[in-house]
């Protein structure tokens, strides 16, 4: 191993902290907590092996890492099946575990955002037991959606909606007596079942969890579907299938209700108030997991009342095209300063494809130029960055995991009903720290998804201080993010290029990306700071190679 792999968090050299606004410009790692270190060898990634890494996200140069659900679940959906928004699950660790992670984070000079899940609970959690043993209508009922079936003996589900994992989105309850009883409304799985909003006990008990974890420290929360939490009033069906299809097309009974927004504007307010409450500091965040069916609409999220961030899943759906890129960019821009917000930019997370899968039209190493070339478009756009893990590791999809291994919840039911893909385990492999080892680095024993042989090529250990790898291209261009005035929150332009090819300007510097199968020549625009494939000269002009991009200062 590398010394970087083996120095202690707290003899790492802490980095500057940032001002009140770090997050209008932040670059934010995403953790996906069960697949990034392990440190307990029962192949499951946790808090303490997540704390072990941090030094890993401190050099790459990133201001802030997000953590998903640790909290205590049956891991229905990777935990985001929430049992007790308070406590940590025995598989990630303690509630001490979390505590260190983020004391150790700060003096790293990192934010730390974690994940919360207001949509729906686990169906193990005490609220949604006490409404099963509660009668039809009864107080503990009205924190969920309850509703009597359709048919002469209320056999039909309520109303027409589907499970965004497939089939119905709703479960038939069993009396005590063994007799069919009540429906309840679950988007996702069945074990999730969604909480009423409607119902002010749900909205006190959810301000007192983002209280809890504010003062344990933490910097702000990620908000899983920040789009669905409100209903359209009567639950009206929507009348056609395959609704899956329809998310971020259109808006839905069931997602990007107008409602929500009056969740959010109250979570601002109790935001604010820890950031006033520590004399203007940092501020604390809220970031919208939202899928809206224009920038526009997405826009109503970060209004200045509301929540900071929103991730913008165009940008992540964008093909390779010059063109199409640039429509995106300039949409999503307009949209998010017409209410004064950052606009966030993101290639990939935990529930899709990989980018350099996605990306790879002929060959993986296609995939991997591509992928090389957007990471560096992406680093060069005004507003906030999310990478996911591995991401700075050229890490491909895994596409042939046996089916004996998956537990993405949608696989096993997308093969008999319509609903995600039902693959989101591909993108979910722990990653790999070091050349050797059971499991590359990852832990003492196995990993829970198994590892492609090949990776222990692309860990951490193999591309550190080889200045041609995927590693080191992301850690040079996050520091010269960072010390460029210019790549922070300022404005840009569209410079003349050739088809095919996007030129963008910022104060002092300038970005060039060839989206095509063939190299491009033409004006040097400046002195070369970095590219992701290398460029050859001319008198006056560089030729820039085909699927790559190229940083200037000027």
């Amino acid at each position: 191993m590398t010394q970087e792999l083996t120095t202690s968090p707290q003899t790492e050299t802490a980095r500057p902290s940032s001002g009140a606004d770090w997050w209008r410009d932040a670059v934010i790692y995403q953790v996906y907590v069960r697949s990034f270190a392990d440190s307990d060898g029962d192949g499951v990634g946790d808090l303490r092996g997540a704390r072990e890494r941090l030094p890993h996200l401190a050099r790459l140069g990133v201001d802030a890492v997000w953590l998903t659900p640790f909290y205590a679940s049956p891991q229905a959906d990777g935990g985001y099946d929430v049992a007790d928004y308070r406590a940590v699950d025995p598989l990630f660790g303690t509630l001490s575990d979390a505590d260190d992670l983020v004391r150790t984070a700060h003096e790293l000079g990192l934010k730390v955002i974690v994940d919360i899940v207001p949509n729906h609970t686990s169906d193990r959690h005490v609220w949604f037991q006490e409404a099963l043993a509660d009668r039809p209508r009864g107080a503990a009922r009205e924190r969920y959606h309850f509703r009597p079936g359709r048919g002469a003996d209320g056999e039909l589900p309520p109303n027409d909606w589907e499970s965004v994992f497939g089939g119905p989105a709703w479960t038939r309850t069993t009396g005590p007596d063994g007799t069919p009883g009540e429906w309840y409304l679950h988007l996702f799985a069945p074990e999730q079942p969604d909480l009423n909003w409607d119902c002010p006990e749900v909205a006190e008990e959810f301000a007192s969890v983002l209280k809890f974890w504010l003062d344990l420290g933490v910097d702000g929360f990620r908000i899983d579907v920040a789009h669905g939490m409100v209903k359209a009033p009567g639950l009206p069906d929507i009348g056609r299938t395959e609704q899956a299809k329809l998310i971020g097309a259109q808006v839905l009974p069931f997602f990007d209700q107008d409602g929500v927004h009056e969740i959010h504007r109250s979570w601002r307010r109790l935001l604010d108030s820890y950031s006033r409450a520590h004399d203007g500091g940092p501020a604390r965040i809220g970031v919208a997991e939202a899928w809206a069916p224009t920038s526009e609409r997405l826009a109503l999220y970060v209004r200045p009342d509301e929540l900071h961030q929103a991730f913008n899943f165009q940008f992540l759906r964008c093909p390779w095209d010059a063109a199409a890129m640039r429509e995106v960019i300039d949409e999503s821009l307009a949209a998010t300063a017409s209410v004064g917000a950052p606009t966030t930019w993101v290639l990939s997370n935990h529930d899709v494809v990989r980018h350099p899968t996605r990306y790879a039209e002929d060959s993986p190493a296609q995939g991997l130029r591509r992928a090389r070339a957007a990471a560096l478009l992406m680093l060069a756009l005004p507003g906030s960055t999310y990478i996911y893990q591995g991401e700075e590791l050229g890490l491909p999809e895994v596409t042939d995991l046996p089916d004996d291994c998956r537990q993405d919840p949608a696989f096993f039911r997308t093969f008999r009903e319509s609903g995600q893909d039902g693959f989101r385990d591909g993108c979910r492999v722990p990653i790999p720290w070091a050349r050797e080892g059971e499991s590359y680095g990852f832990g003492p024993g196995g990993s829970w998804l198994p590892q492609p042989a090949d990776w222990r090529n692309l860990s951490v250990e193999a591309q550190t201080g080889d200045p041609d790898s995927t590693l080191e291209l992301y850690r040079e261009a996050l520091a010269v993010r960072r010390e460029l005035p210019g790549l922070g929150d300022t404005p840009m332009d569209w410079l003349d290029a050739p088809d095919g090819v996007l030129a963008l300007s910022r104060p002092g510097f300038v970005c060039t990306l060839n989206t095509l199968a063939e190299e491009v020549e033409m004006p040097v625009p400046g002195r070369a700071l970095l590219s992701s494939a290398p460029l050859e000269y001319g008198a006056g002009t560089v030729r820039i190679p085909a699927d790559s991009c190229a940083w200037w200062a000027i």
